[in-house]
């Protein structure tokens, strides 16, 4: 994801969806009457296509309680993706160079919505194989090493603990990153009206309300809350773009290649920022016409467009703004004096912070429901001790924000290690499998070439990111 995910909810065993966290959308008449069309006339093709082949067809047998039209999902992607991470993609342009941000952003870019192609292309295919409505990213996974070959159906049974292991590193880290951010814009109003702080010393003020907030079991609750932070989210990035165009932007002094041994950092950034592969199969499990998910027009491709630009547009305009001087947000290189850019940092801490457990929720989702929650199932201290793990989860991520309070190597780090893997290299492994023994000819050889390319960048990028990543994290413990 991301920048931050807003996650729309996770498949559940009987294929109905977990809304206990979906904030729902309002859509115009017009649109809900054409979606509503469109979803009777695909629903009457598929069954008909069903009835004449006798072949199972997933579509018609999803259970969703309130599915969402290709508006709102669309709506869901962008809102996933506009978060922490676009704001650091100045300093990604600084590392990397404005021409090579350019290149490398929209490279990037395809390749990631051509790995999420892959993974919804295989979760269809063994859903229609199996007889399953819908499937959850683990479990698309161990499934499709079953039906590769004999090396990958022996890693199947492990498949399920690896993706849970990336997916937990990946949304704790981004909770580290909220940390970072929320105790950094505060700061930073704060120390023009009362005695300059250290932002490890804001970060503990933030300590209880995180936790606080994170004791919310059912995040109906902050839905409001929610649809909320989305618009001073918006009003935010309106008055970044505003100081943005009012800076004295020159191409003069800034680079068009960055320095080769900063690229994994540029890299890890962007991934962080741009790689929504935890938001997507939920969005597309729960849509009202999934056929209109993919396709070249599809809303998988009109959202990674468009996010995409707005992400090379941020990169390049700050990086043109500031230079050499982009901090690790560029919410920081806005004037510390005027009220107006003030009012923009406070406002994206709260919405940063009201976002905070909707990313903790699928560690939380994953530790206790997956994990521990059956341990502690006749045990009528139930209740209590899931609040004890959310405490300690909320302690563990504010224990490493306050460890290495710098925020562009947390996103560098998390984007490089965990994304890496869960957004390009495991979608091409996926696909592979799922489709092993019918990868026959010159077309299969040529797929099986295409994917252990991706493989191979995904864990070349994963090894020198993380370790670019924690070697400037070492040096900043030396400094």
């Amino acid at each position: 994801m991301s920048g931050h995910i807003d996650n729309p909810g996770f498949i559940n065993d009987d294929g109905k969806s977990n809304h206990s966290f979906t904030p729902a959308l309002n859509s115009t008449e017009d649109v809900s009457r054409k979606n509503g069309k469109n979803y009777m006339v695909e629903m009457n093709d598929l069954k008909k296509a069903e009835e004449a082949t006798g072949e199972y067809e997933p579509y018609l047998h999803r259970d969703v309680e309130h599915p969402t039209t290709n508006a709102e999902t669309l709506l869901h992607l962008l809102k996933g993706s506009l978060g922490t991470g676009i704001l650091s993609m100045p300093l990604a342009f600084y590392h990397s160079g404005y021409l090579v941000g350019i290149i490398c952003t929209i490279v990037i870019g395809g390749i990631c919505t051509y790995c999420i192609h892959m993974i919804v292309e295989a979760e269809y295919e063994l859903c229609r194989r199996k007889k399953l409505p819908s499937l959850t990213y683990p479990a698309t996974a161990e499934l499709a090493l079953l039906e590769g070959p004999s090396f990958f159906q022996k890693c199947a049974p492990y498949a399920v603990h690896i993706i849970n292991v990336f997916l937990l590193i990946y949304q704790m880290g981004a909770c580290c990153v909220y940390t970072v951010f929320i105790a950094e814009n505060v700061k930073h109003v704060a120390d023009e009206y009362i005695d300059k702080l250290d932002v490890k010393i804001w970060m503990l003020v933030f300590l209880l309300p995180l936790i606080l907030i994170n004791y919310i079991r059912n995040l109906k609750f902050l839905a409001p809350f929610s649809t909320v932070a989305n618009f001073i989210t918006i009003a935010s990035f309106g008055i970044i773009l505003y100081y943005l165009i009012k800076a004295d932007m020159t191409f003069e002094k800034r680079n068009v290649g960055g320095n080769i041994a900063d690229f994994p950092l540029y890299f890890g950034t962007v991934l962080f920022a741009l790689e929504a592969i935890g938001v997507i199969m939920p969005l597309e499990n729960e849509m009202k016409t999934p056929k209109a998910f993919k396709g070249p027009c599809g809303v998988l491709n009109i959202g990674m467009i468009s996010i995409v630009v707005l992400y090379v547009g941020m990169g390049l305009l700050g990086y043109l703004a500031y230079g050499s001087d982009v901090k690790d947000t560029i919410t920081i290189n806005l004037s510390q004096e005027d009220i107006l850019a003030q009012v923009a940092k406070v406002m994206l801490a709260i919405a940063i912070y009201i976002t905070h457990p909707l990313q903790l929720y699928v560690a939380i989702d994953i530790i206790w429901n997956e994990y521990l929650a059956a341990r502690f199932e006749k045990c009528r201290y139930q209740v209590f001790y899931e609040y004890v793990v959310r405490t300690s989860l909320v302690l563990i991520t504010f224990a490493l924000a306050v460890a290495i309070p710098k925020l562009d190597l947390f996103i560098s780090l998390f984007g490089a290690f965990c994304l890496s893997a869960l957004g390009l290299a495991f979608p091409a492994i996926i696909q592979t499998s799922t489709f092993w023994y019918t990868l026959n000819g010159f077309k299969g050889k040529l797929i099986i070439a295409k994917n252990g390319c991706i493989v191979l960048f995904g864990f070349v990028g994963l090894i020198v990111g993380t370790y670019t990543s924690l070697q400037k994290i070492v040096e900043y413990f030396n400094e």
